[in-house]
Parts: structure tokens; C-alpha cells; sequence
């Protein structure tokens, strides 16, 4: 584990997937879930090379099938350290012979974490090092403790969005998203979910609809709000589980539509580079106010 702190925040982080495990203020107060498996294993999983499930749990590329277990590799492998400072560090992983098997492209992908006061910023960095484009999607999946709720106990969150009236895809046949959209009803901005928010899975909000999102207090106040640019975002509950937390999840990237059976490159929000290019984006964490 790896740690970096400021007069603000402690952060740690795992080498293991360079996933978040701890977020805590200088009082020591804890905002990020624990990973306990009653309810799910993870804290903050790093989604790549693809965001959520394929359909079957495959995908083409010039015609040859490879199959992706759901959000892809990189949650389940182990990066190294390229940089670290008191407040920032930087982890990345490279292609190898066995992830060429199952994702047949040459990369590396950084992920660094960097404190500003009570932000994390969250980088991710993607660079193309195979001859030919190379396709991928990137996302991130951190889980907020809710407060007044405790495991075991029926989940009941408020959220603040920065639109007022955003559409949600609708519909979840086999892990995979059937086209539909529906309004999501908010109180000027604050949407109150429970568990049965997330009967069909994560919600989903595409075409870059929200931007800000605030996990409130009891009283309105904000604890957590999470910053991206990403054309869509999932909100998720593990559905029956009286789990606690809430993840905040942005994405450059989405599920299969069902029954999808094109080409890798031709998936719903794909991202390409050319030989020798690179993407990056980042998204933050703002503790507090």
C-alpha cells in the first residue's frame, strides 16, 4: 500500500489494480467503502480496456473473437510505481504476453492521484505503443460510505446533480443495456435513491449530462462531490445487498447494446489512437465543502 498526504487528506493506495482503499480527513473520518466481500470486495476499481460487460462476454476485432470478463483487466492486475512524491503518485502497467491474448494491442496505462488541498485529482493515461490504432475504454468505480446507513441496514442516499432533469438508459438484459431512455425525477437538483434505484443495475447517464454529482449530509450539506468530463456516468448499489455505499462511477465507455456482435472499434462511446498517440482525462474528489 501506498500513501500521500496533505494538511487535508491521507490517501492510500494498492499497487494491486492502483486502486483507492482510503480516503480520510485530517480528523481521521473514513469516506471511501471498506471492500468488505459480504457486500463487494472492491473500493475503487480502475476499469480498462473496457467499461462494464460485453455481450457474451465477447468482442471481434478484424473478425477474431476474444473474450473480456465485465469492466476488463486492470482492476485484477498488479501496477508498479513510476513516480511518487508526498502528495502524488503515479502507477502504470504495460501489456503483456497474456494480456495480448485476451486484449490484442500494445499499451501502457498510467494512473496517478494527486492532492490539492481536500481534491484528489484522478489522472488516467493512455498511450497507443503497438504499429497499427488501438481501441479501449477507461472508467472508474469509487465507492462512498452514505452516512446514517450501516451494513446490513437498508441503503437510502441524497444526491445533488448538476442537471436537474437528466435522461437515464433504461433496460439490462444479460448484463448489457437495451436501448430506452427515461427522466429521472429530482427535487430541484437532489435525488433521493434507495436499493430499489438499482433493480436494473448501475443507472446510466450518457451524452455528457452530468458533470458534478454531491453525495449530501443530513443536512444538505456536502460531504463527497465528485468533478468529470466523461460522456457518460453510472450511480450503483449492489442491488439487495443493504450495502452502505454508493459509487460515483465516470466513464469513457458503456456496456455492449444486447445482442451486439460488430467489431471492437465499433462499440457504443470507443475510444482509438494512432500508433505513437496518447489520451488523457481526469476526474476529482472534493471532500467536504
Amino acid at each position: 500500500m501506498e500513501q500521500i498526504k496533505n494538511e487535508k487528506l491521507t490517501v492510500v493506495i494498492a499497487e494491486h489494480g492502483a486502486e483507492l482503499h482510503s480516503i480520510k480527513d485530517a480528523d481521521g473520518k473514513e469516506y471511501l467503502w471498506d471492500g468488505d466481500a459480504r457486500y463487494w470486495n472492491r473500493h475503487s476499481p480502475i476499469l480498462f480496456p473496457i467499461v462494464c460487460g460485453l455481450w457474451e462476454d465477447t468482442y471481434r476485432v478484424k473478425g477474431k473473437e476474444y473474450q473480456l470478463h465485465r469492466h476488463g483487466f486492470a482492476r485484477d492486475s498488479d501496477f508498479h510505481i513510476i513516480a511518487k512524491g508526498d502528495n502524488q503518485v503515479v502507477f502504470a502497467l504495460h501489456d503483456t504476453p497474456e494480456t495480448y491474448k485476451k486484449y490484442p494491442f500494445h499499451f501502457n496505462l498510467a494512473i496517478s492521484y494527486k492532492l490539492d488541498g481536500n481534491r484528489i485529482h484522478v489522472v488516467w493515461h493512455v498511450e497507443n505503443t503497438d504499429n497499427k490504432e488501438i481501441h479501449f475504454q477507461i472508467g472508474g468505480h469509487p465507492a462512498f460510505l452514505v452516512p446514517g446507513c450501516e451494513k446490513g441496514e437498508p441503503m437510502h442516499a441524497r444526491l445533488r446533480l448538476d442537471e436537474s432533469e437528466p435522461m437515464r438508459l433504461f433496460g439490462n438484459r444479460n448484463g448489457c443495456i437495451v436501448p430506452g431512455y427515461h427522466k429521472v425525477e429530482t427535487k430541484d437538483g437532489i435525488w433521493e435513491v434507495d436499493e430499489e434505484t438499482f433493480k436494473e443495475d448501475a443507472v446510466i447517464f450518457d451524452h455528457q449530462q452530468l458533470k458534478h454529482i454531491e453525495i449530501l449530509g443530513e443536512d444538505d450539506e456536502t460531504l463527497v462531490a465528485v468533478d468529470m468530463k466523461t460522456p457518460a456516468v453510472g450511480i450503483w448499489n449492489p442491488y439487495g445487498k443493504h450495502a452502505p455505499f454508493i459509487c460515483i462511477e465516470p466513464w469513457y465507455g458503456i456496456h455492449d447494446w444486447a445482442e451486439f456482435d460488430g467489431e471492437f472499434k465499433e462499440k457504443y462511446l470507443m475510444n482509438s489512437l494512432l500508433p505513437g498517440a496518447s489520451f488523457m482525462s481526469e476526474y476529482t474528489i472534493t471532500i467536504g465543502e
